[in-house]
């Protein structure tokens, strides 16, 4: 058995008791038992598996991560203590949880080119954008729609409409291309059709001087924010005909590519450059009301965890970065994560936990991280090129592209 496992010797060995926030039949007896010193969480969770099968035969053994004062245990038992300043000759207290990986991959689905852009937030289909300027609905495994219209690749997608998802069966997307536009669809995902339906845009916005580098649509579905490449007088477009207080703000201090652009609130707006700067803006004063320099180019950035208020971001190098404005003074970065080997390329919060979420990289990985260590849950290697984009979607499944062609699914994450 390999390092950790159940099997080896131990020279010593340490009094735990096993506790749970999991419901029956997941909750073992509140007792102390023995355990050697250098089990790995795969260890324990072999131990927790067992005794989960003496009280249940029909248990089927699974993955569980492990908790001690908060913090997730990603190295041996003793060696964990040791760095915490831990004693081992009292009952240690071990939270366990169900481990978050992946538990299925499903089979990839082929574009024609690179997948650049994948929008994840509704439920029934994914959507995503392609370098063969089309965009694709999928649903179970195939494309049912095809979005054509733009002349070069497309580097972001956004479904606009997300408050009437569940209620409607319309959807409007807008997508942003190279080919320096922006266009608008409306798409009936319900509508039945045997063949790939190909859909035409209803709207088409010309003027950008430089590639459309990312679109983030307003919460309510109202309005769109485009970022541009070069050009980086940023604009905001109306969905509806009234003037918005968004037309207020012209984004002009951003020295370089805004390459990533989350509209999180009606008022609020965060940016990321290539010039190094994150940047949050009041839309309806036009205002900078926050501002941090990394030191990197950045590629990505999503605004999420604790009180949807943390700034994730990536860039030209391997670290994903962690920030809270709301820590008055502070630049510094929160949490660093440094286990990708090349430039990040996105990142994405999940919905419903303030604790969790993906990264991408050049280097063919995605990783799945708890803010609670500083290595990754797992590390998904499903691409064989470049991963561009990333996002998470039914809140159990990550939805990735790349520069292999495809769209891969990993399902079956349990993120409590």
């Amino acid at each position: 058995m390999g390092n950790g496992g159940m099997g080896e010797e131990a020279s010593t060995q340490v009094q735990v008791r096993f506790t749970t926030k999991l419901p029956p039949p997941l909750k073992v007896a509140a007792r102390s038992v023995a355990v050697p010193s250098n089990l790995t969480r795969m260890g324990l969770s072999e131990i927790v598996n067992h005794i989960l099968s003496v009280g249940d035969s029909d248990h089927q053994p699974q993955p569980f991560d492990f908790l001690v004062d908060g913090e997730l245990v990603r190295m041996p038992l003793e060696q964990f203590l040791l760095a915490k300043g831990i004693s081992a000759e009292k009952v240690l207290e071990i939270e366990y949880i169900k481990a978050v990986i992946p538990r299925k991959q499903d089979d990839p689905c082929p574009h024609d080119d690179w997948v650049s852009a994948v929008d994840g937030s509704n439920k029934r289909f994914i959507l995503t954008g392609c370098y063969d300027g089309c965009a694709r609905i999928w649903l179970d495994g195939l494309s049912t729609h095809v979005l054509e219209g733009h002349s070069d690749a497309i580097t972001s997608v956004s479904i606009i409409n997300k408050k009437d998802m569940e209620s409607s069966s319309i959807i409007y997307v807008g997508t942003a291309s190279k080919d320096r536009t922006l266009r608008f669809w409306k798409v009936d995902a319900d509508e039945p059709s045997k063949n790939l339906k190909k859909v035409e845009p209803f709207t088409v916005l010309n003027g950008h001087t430089s590639a459309v580098q990312s679109i983030s649509s307003e919460p309510s579905g109202d309005m769109l924010w485009a970022a541009k490449e070069a050009d980086v007088e940023d604009e905001s477009v109306s969905l509806k005909k009234r003037k918005s207080d968004s037309d207020a703000l012209h984004e002009k201090s951003q020295l370089e590519c805004v390459s990533s652009v989350v509209w999180t609130e009606r008022q609020t707006l965060y940016s990321a450059s290539w010039d190094h700067s994150i940047r949050r803006w009041d839309v309806s004063t036009g205002e900078n009301t926050w501002n941090m320099v990394c030191g990197k180019a950045l590629n990505c950035l999503d605004i999420g965890g604790e009180g949807s208020a943390l700034v994730a971001a990536g860039g030209s190098d391997p670290v994903l970065r962690i920030w809270d404005p709301r820590r008055p003074g502070n630049i510094a970065p929160v949490y660093q994560f440094s286990s990708h080997t090349s430039w990040i390329t996105s990142c994405k919060w999940h919905p419903k936990s303030w604790l969790h979420l993906v990264s991408t990289s050049y280097d063919g990985k995605v990783m799945l991280w708890d803010l609670r260590t500083a290595w990754p849950l797992a590390v998904i290697n499903s691409h064989s090129d470049k991963v561009l984009c990333a996002d998470w979607w039914r809140d159990d499944s990550v939805v990735t592209g790349g520069a292999d062609s495809k769209l891969f699914i990993s399902s079956g994450i349990s993120v409590s």
